[in-house]
């Protein structure tokens, strides 16, 4: 079966076709620079981008693959969550598509579609999965119970670790998307320097906090750079590293007691802030220390991409899921269905 997965749910245009739920035949990715002068992704620019991509992308998805449109036996694409905007050129696209066609559809939610995103590259969960979601709008911890059964165990009460990661670069100067800068320049940092807080490690529950963490390196920046930039390489780097230590300590410390408090069998995190080393590292020794295997995708399938949609649209359809014309996207994630799709 041959799926073609659409993702706008952001500021990534994205396409991909996946061949039985299993092999992906082609993942084009077209970015949005044009996010980068403002720091941050503006939505109305995001969506206007997309109406510019989408048919292109798709197209070269299509050429990669080795395959036309005729050749397709489903189309799958992101509903919900994400800027609404955004969603609609893709869900709008996708819904004319499919009836062009006369192929069935499918919405997917592209948190889920981050949860299983591994097993596009021979990752086999063992059930129950506890899997995190990170990227600069998700922090969610998962407890899964097989594909389709979910439950939320934990989530951020403010930002998303993703943004803090971005709001730390903007701050040091270090421009945007601020995680991989914060990442590399964190290696050659002393973490011990600044003892930043790690938001409710003592809450008796699996919750994160980050905005605390956000304000705490501000306050240690005016204090101790009142110059403002440039600031000095050594200073920068011992930020980095002392930022990177709380915020991916307090993820790594709540995703082990998730873990171990619903016997977890494997382990996962998916998102953009997956593809951190620090973060890859410190699952893998949650995953010694628990005697269990732990799994990440390779930094392009933690991206948002077409083919984690096209893989979570594959095994829908092959349960006889499919929508149609009155399929609509969904921006919050409590009103996306993730949950009631696992009842």
């Amino acid at each position: 079966m041959l799926v073609l997965g659409i993702e706008t749910s952001c500021d990534e245009t994205a396409a991909a076709v996946v061949e039985d739920a299993r092999t992906v035949r082609s993942n084009v990715i077209a970015a949005q620079d044009v996010h980068r002068e403002f720091g941050g992704v503006v939505p109305e620019l995001a969506s206007r981008a997309h109406l510019d991509l989408i048919a292109p992308t798709v197209a070269r998805a299509l050429e990669d693959a080795g395959v036309g449109f005729a050749d397709l036996d489903g189309v799958a694409v992101t509903r919900a969550p994400g800027l609404m905007g955004s969603l609609l050129v893709g869900v709008s696209y996708a819904k004319a598509l499919a009836a062009a066609l006369g192929r069935p559809l499918v919405g997917v939610n592209h948190i889920e579609a981050h949860l299983l995103a591994p097993l596009l590259e021979g990752a086999e969960f063992a059930y129950p999965m506890v899997g995190a979601v990170v990227s600069g709008g998700h922090s969610e911890i998962f407890v899964v119970q097989a594909p389709g059964r979910y439950a939320i165990v934990g989530t951020t009460r403010d930002d998303a670790i993703g943004e803090a990661f971005d709001k730390v670069a903007k701050l040091l100067g270090l421009g945007f998307p601020g995680g991989p800068a914060v990442d590399r320049l964190s290696s050659a940092g002393d973490a011990s320097r600044f003892p930043f807080p790690r938001g409710m490690q003592h809450s008796g529950d699996f919750g994160l906090s980050f905005s605390g963490l956000k304000s705490a390196v501000k306050r240690t920046v005016e204090r101790e750079a009142p110059a403002g930039p440039p600031f000095d390489d050594a200073f920068v780097a011992d930020v980095c590293a002392s930022f990177q230590a709380a915020a991916l300590g307090s993820l790594l410390a709540k995703l082990e007691a998730a873990a171990k408090a619903h016997g977890a069998r494997s382990l996962s995190v998916g998102g953009g802030v997956a593809c951190n080393r620090a973060l890859r590292t410190g699952l893998a020794a949650i995953g010694a220390r628990l005697g269990v295997p732990a799994f990440h995708p390779s930094p392009r399938l933690c991206a948002d991409n077409g083919a984690m949609i096209a893989l979570v649209g594959s095994l829908r359809l092959a349960r006889g899921e499919q929508v149609g014309a009155d399929l609509e996207p969904v921006a919050n994630l409590d009103e996306s269905g993730l949950l009631a799709a696992a009842t």
